[in-house]
Order: structure tokens, then C-alpha cells, then sequence
């Protein structure tokens, strides 16, 4: 058995989470407090951290009942393929969650992504994300000669830009 994910319709994350348990399928659906403001009162809410999405440990082959569930539009794939998730990444999760730090969802940003800094003296500057010697380094190119340099950067301070944003440099 493997971990999935299953993408629900808007909010309805919690229900699907809930007929999920009801019909024995082991489901995880994380959590984070928010103050939400309304005209009248401010009240701290349950909300899921990851918007659309509701975990499951199943076997592949009874992949049927967790997409039968109301509220459930499909397994989280790719070319066809359901994505696996491991184990140890949801345990990190529960883990986390169980010692009550204070979760929030960040951009997913990997090693190559192209980034730019959002804060700080070197506000502005792109470039691409590297991860040398467990540091987060930007890449900066000099492509007229086929050179690079990199410098040590708060993982925090970037955000990851948009292919297009790479043509934008170069015009």
C-alpha cells in the first residue's frame, strides 16, 4: 500500500476526509488554525493546509472506493499514472503537525527553478536556485560567455518566477 492523493472539489475536503474514514480507507487530511475576520467576530478556524486535497493509503487496485466518495474528482497522477507518495513524507507531516508547530503552505521550489529575490539588499536579482553542500545558492548567467557564479541565499527571500519572466531578462 501506497500513499496518494485525492483532489476534491472546493472545500469539500473535510467531508471527503470524513466518508473516507466512514468506509474504512485510511485518510489523512491536514490541518492549520487561521483567524478568519468576519463583519462581526474574529474566530480561529480548522482549514486544510493543502487546499483540494485529501490523502490516502491504499492499495492501487481498490483505487475505486476512495474515488467513488462524494466530493472527490480524482487520483493525483501523472500521464495516467497515480503519483505515490512516501510514506516518510506524510510522517513528517503528522510529526510536525503532532507537536503543534505552526504550519503554512510555501511555493513549491525545486533546483533549477528560476527565482528572483523578494526582500533585502539584492532585491531583484534572478537567477536560478542551486543546492550545493545542503546551501540554497542563486545561480546568476552571463550567457554572451558561458559563464555562471552563485552566492548563498535565504531559501525565504525567493520566489519563483515564470518562464516567461526569463524572456523578459533577455529583451
Amino acid at each position: 500500500m501506497y500513499w496518494y492523493a485525492l483532489y476534491t472539489r472546493p472545500r469539500h475536503e473535510k467531508r471527503v476526509f470524513e466518508q473516507l474514514q466512514e468506509k474504512n480507507i485510511e485518510a489523512f487530511l491536514p490541518m492549520v488554525k487561521e483567524l478568519r475576520q468576519w463583519k462581526d467576530r474574529r474566530r480561529w478556524v480548522e482549514m486544510p493546509l493543502f487546499n483540494g486535497y485529501v490523502f490516502v493509503n491504499i492499495d492501487l487496485k481498490d483505487r475505486l472506493m476512495a474515488l467513488e466518495t462524494h466530493g472527490v474528482v480524482r487520483m493525483v497522477g501523472f500521464s495516467g499514472v497515480p503519483a505515490k507518495i512516501p510514506h516518510w513524507q506524510i510522517e513528517q507531516l503528522r510529526q510536525v503537525i503532532s507537536h503543534g508547530r505552526q504550519l503554512q503552505p510555501e511555493e513549491y521550489l525545486r533546483v533549477g527553478d528560476y527565482v528572483e529575490i523578494e526582500a533585502g539588499p539584492l532585491q531583484g536579482i534572478r537567477g536560478y536556485l542551486r543546492e550545493i553542500r545542503g546551501e540554497t545558492r542563486l545561480a546568476i548567467l552571463v550567457d554572451g560567455i558561458f559563464q555562471s557564479t552563485s552566492f548563498v541565499v535565504e531559501r525565504q527571500l525567493v520566489r519563483k518566477l515564470e518562464e516567461e519572466s526569463c524572456l523578459d531578462v533577455a529583451s
